[in-house]
């Protein structure tokens, strides 16, 4: 799972509370509403240890949390709690629609805010005035930003296992992950890479590429080797697996070797590759012959003895597989670090408003006035309150939007659209108001 598509929906801002201080011998407490609480982000951040999108499977939909509505006595509603999201470094994430990159997480902690929260409506106690004194009146909570995002993990695979034809890594990927690659007693059952996730628990897991059989000659193409030996390149490390019963006659050392050497001739940088053995099917009865001759070949260097097929040490292969992982991760930062390269995490930061105010059109059924500011106004009024349509006149004059109409030719009786919110134009009306 290296690609993931999810909707993602901030939480709305609390509303804001209409109400009146009501004490004994009070008698005209005056409006005490709180105002309601901001909407919860949505936030993604770059997690070490994550390698796959595979939990997005499942959980394709993510919501923050909505902010809580203003009460009497000027209380505040709380803010709603962010949603934050973790995924592997090296995600890019994309605005589906227009295929926009909204972020390319490429170093553990840098964080993105992909849908802001909506912030919280105004309790009817900040619009007293001199002249307004008992207003009954309060705003509605913004929505939060909703939108569809793709995800895409740059990586191929952390781990792959190589070995010759029938050596049992499609048994080992089958035993560690979901994957369900085929598996048949005879050389080259597979015929194409298939990758695997092995989860460890739910933050640690990697991504296990099964290499199809390489053979001698490898290097040269023989056996489809250049197809599968440019997987190999794009891994991290290496899990060799030895067929330690020789069932195909050959020798387990000498497979290694020869092995090793196809690797070289490709690309000497794959020698180098960190890699782990796994003497593999120390179950069956030809295993016991070659157990101490292998293991006196590799001396101190650890080998691990596992059966794939019956799951005998393949869980502490799989973890030392992880530790290393995070070993090389560590390497990396620091040589990045020596390079001047900055990992400070990258605190969440909101895309810029825009410069305009808003944007005034003329359409053939009248004028679209658009923008966050009017918008925001919109959404946040009661229109079943008379007292709100007025505060809602007041705001679009102030942002200069009634002026702008007036400049457009705008004249009584056209209709202007804001959102989905319609209203007719009437210059006596706003002067009045």
């Amino acid at each position: 799972m290296d690609t993931a598509r999810i909707h993602v929906k901030a939480g709305n801002g609390g509303n804001g509370c209409i109400s009146f201080r009501r004490e004994k011998y009070v008698p005209r407490g005056g409006p005490d509403g709180g105002n309601g609480g901001a909407g919860g982000n949505i936030i993604f951040t770059a997690t070490l240890g994550m390698s796959t999108l595979i939990d997005f499977r499942h959980n394709p939909i993510q919501v923050a949390e909505n902010g809580a509505h203003g009460t009497g006595k000027k209380r505040d509603g709380a803010d709603g709690e962010d949603c934050i999201i973790k995924i592997p470094v090296g995600t890019i994430i994309r605005a589906l629609e227009t295929a926009e990159i909204l972020a390319d997480l490429t170093e553990p902690g840098q964080r993105v805010v992909v849908a802001r929260g909506g912030i919280g409506g105004k309790g009817n106690s900040r619009f007293k005035s001199s002249t307004f004194q008992a207003p009954r009146v309060a705003e509605k909570g913004e929505p939060g930003e909703e939108r569809d995002i793709s995800l895409e993990v740059k990586l191929i695979a952390d781990v792959g296992l190589v070995g010759y034809p029938n050596a049992g890594k499609s048994t080992l990927l089958a035993r560690t992950s979901a994957a369900t690659p085929k598996i048949a007693a005879y050389p080259f059952t597979t015929l194409s890479p298939n990758l695997g996730v092995v989860r460890l628990n739910r933050e640690q897991n990697f991504v296990l590429a099964d290499i199809p059989g390489l053979i001698e000659g490898a290097h040269k193409g023989a056996g489809l080797g250049h197809q599968f030996l440019r997987h190999i390149e794009r891994t991290k490390m290496l899990i060799h697996v030895i067929d330690l019963g020789a069932t195909d006659g050959r020798d387990p050392i000498s497979d290694y070797e020869q092995l090793n050497l196809e690797l070289g001739h490709y690309n000497p940088m794959l020698t180098k590759l960190p890699q782990l053995i796994a003497l593999n099917k120390v179950d069956m009865p030809e295993s016991k012959a070659n157990v101490a001759r292998v293991q006196a070949y590799f001396g101190q260097r650890p080998v691990f003895p596992i059966s794939a097929i019956t799951g005998d040490g393949v869980n502490r292969l799989m973890h030392q597989a992880y530790r290393s992982l995070q070993h090389l991760e560590s390497l990396t930062r620091k040589e990045n670090v020596g390079e001047g390269c900055n990992l400070e995490t990258t605190e969440p930061g909101l895309p810029p408003e825009p410069k305009a105010r808003f944007e005034l059109t003329q359409t053939a059924e009248g004028f679209v006035v658009s923008g966050v500011e009017p918008r925001r106004a919109v959404v946040m009024t009661d229109m079943e309150n008379e007292q709100a349509l007025i505060l809602l006149y007041r705001k679009l004059k102030k942002m200069g939007v009634m002026n702008a109409l007036t400049r457009a030719g705008a004249v009584e009786g056209d209709t202007v659209k804001i959102d989905e919110f319609e209203f007719t134009y009437s210059p006596k009306a706003m002067q009045s108001n």
